[in-house]
């Protein structure tokens, strides 16, 4: 490892790489060695028995955040070893029983490997765009570029990581509590929308790959900025589809309403809408059922820029003002049987 560089340096300070450590290998080891905090240093069985917990328990742990077995070699660092015995602290307190303790784990799991692949890819394209294409990992100066950049960035986005956490976690506290509170009159279902990329194959075909990936980066920023400004939840993305979750059907369709101005001005991105309303299962943050499969067919039957509901939705929406529903003919939805949607606009688009 090369001296530890002071988060204060200048950006422009360069320490030399020792002889043996350049290379990929040299890389990937520096690098994971600054990224864990620390050199691997237990075997499995050795972080299992020094935690408190047994071997088993400490896979199912591993295993639930998504990584996979590493044998009897020698790939745990001191981290490892807290993590494991704050987890275990969790469980002999009461706080959280075991299965918990996995959930946790698999859903801590699921969402930073995720956020991971983002960051990496976004500072990979910064490095691309700065020229810095097919980095030679021999050169000490290169190396020096990424190795100073992650001392900087890491604690930066760790510090923002947790803060966003909090006011994530306080809004669904949020959530949680008003659910709670509500009467049973004031009760409602929640309402789920897909927005979907037109043409995204015919796109895909006809864009190189940076393009393509600069379309679904704005087609993905631009539509997280209008769900959150509209009260609803942005679910999940699928690359060419966004799924949200709104409290009321007027809320849904106002958020869909805005997802079709706020591409307006752009010729490649035309999006077709579905909203339904009724219970939905939550789930580590995702949402399952029939509601949510019918605004999943009710997307691939709408045309382009435009928006279908269910009959829950029309329901729930007459009498605002803003909007106007237009029942359509009957159709055949897979899984659904025959079903009669509605076209949503908004009031000043009607004749």
């Amino acid at each position: 490892m090369t001296s530890r560089m002071d988060e204060t340096a200048p950006l422009n300070v360069v320490h030399v790489v020792p002889p043996g450590q350049g290379g990929p290998q040299g890389v990937q080891e520096r690098l994971s060695d600054l990224v864990l905090g620390g050199q691997p240093k237990y075997t499995r069985s050795e972080v299992a028995e020094l935690s408190g917990l047994t071997l088993d328990q400490a896979q199912r742990l591993w295993r639930a955040m998504g990584f996979s077995d590493v044998g009897d070699s020698v790939a745990f660092t001191d981290a490892d070893l807290s993590a494991l015995r704050r987890m275990a602290g969790l469980v002999a307190s009461g706080i959280i029983d075991w299965d918990a303790a996995v959930d946790v784990a698999r859903s801590l799991g699921r969402t930073t490997s995720k956020l991971a692949e983002w960051q990496v890819d976004t500072y990979g394209r910064m490095l691309t765009n700065a020229g810095m294409v097919g980095l030679d990992l021999d050169d000490p100066v290169s190396l020096e570029v990424v190795e100073r950049d992650a001392r900087i960035l890491l604690p930066a986005l760790e510090r923002l990581l947790r803060y966003v956490w909090r006011r994530e976690l306080a809004a669904a506290v949020q959530r949680t509590i008003e659910s709670f509170t509500s009467t049973d009159t004031d009760l409602a279902p929640d309402t789920v929308g897909f927005a979907d990329l037109v043409g995204f194959t015919r796109l895909s075909r006809r864009l190189d790959e940076r393009e393509l990936a600069a379309l679904v980066t704005l087609f993905e920023g631009r539509a997280a900025d209008v769900i959150a400004s509209s009260g609803a939840r942005l679910v999940k993305t699928l690359g060419d589809e966004v799924m949200f979750q709104a409290p009321s059907a007027a809320q849904a369709a106002e958020t869909a309403v805005r997802l079709h101005e706020v591409f307006d001005d752009d010729e490649q991105v035309q999006l077709r809408i579905g909203l339904t309303t009724g219970p939905v299962i939550n789930r580590m943050g995702d949402i399952f059922g029939p509601t949510v499969n019918l605004a999943s067919r009710l997307t691939a039957l709408a045309r382009p820029e435009g928006t279908l509901v269910d009959a829950a939705t029309a329901a729930a929406l007459k009498g605002e003002r803003r909007y106007s529903v237009r029942q359509l003919p009957p159709r055949a939805v897979r899984g659904f049987g025959m079903v009669s949607p509605y076209s949503l606009r908004p009031t000043s688009e009607t004749d």
